[in-house]
């Protein structure tokens, strides 16, 4: 089994075993998916266990949904996401940057530490430009993603839970001797 598949699956697994309604857990999964959407990498976390705590919401899909942006990920959705947000300012007929320039630059940020000085100086030095569309571009995926994080979490959990039930009758009627072994 490869390592992605392998990590869907675990991550599924904990999705389904909250014993929380199902639009409690799915409400988790989308806070934490719209924090990974819109916030930098690190702070993500800071924000979305108290707003799951507020809007009741699964701190466990707040913390793992999150990770949509993570060590790997930041290097494609970060830049993506500002060329979005350039594209968004290009129409508004604000000043945009090149491509290269906001993935070099992101490139540089992404792989320094938020706890050293070196990482507030670069993230100052990338200007209000990049910043905007990073902003701009996080938040139209997040726009994207967090009702179709809310929706698919909520089928899958109901649908699972729902198959469970009917396996938990099936067995009851089989020793219940309603239903014929095979």
């Amino acid at each position: 089994m490869s390592w992605l598949k392998w990590r869907w699956l675990r991550l599924r697994a904990r999705m389904m075993r909250e014993k929380q309604p199902p639009s409690f857990v799915a409400r988790g999964w989308a806070i934490g998916m719209f924090y990974g959407c819109t916030i930098p990498f690190g702070f993500q976390l800071i924000l979305s266990i108290p707003t799951a705590i507020l809007l009741k919401g699964s701190k466990v899909g707040a913390t793992v949904g999150t990770f949509i942006t993570n060590h790997f990920t930041i290097f494609v959705i970060y830049p993506a996401q500002c060329w979005v947000g350039n594209k968004v300012l290009e129409l508004f007929g604000r000043d945009v940057m090149s491509v290269e320039k906001i993935v070099a630059d992101l490139k540089h940020v992404g792989g320094l530490s938020m706890f050293s000085g070196e990482f507030w100086s670069a993230l100052g030095q990338l200007g209000s430009g990049v910043m905007a569309s990073f902003f701009i571009g996080g938040a139209l995926l997040a726009l994207v993603c967090t009702p179709l994080t809310y929706w698919g979490v909520l089928r899958s959990v109901q649908r699972r839970r729902a198959r469970d039930e009917r396996r938990k009758q099936e067995r009851r009627e089989r020793r219940a001797g309603n239903q014929p072994l095979l």
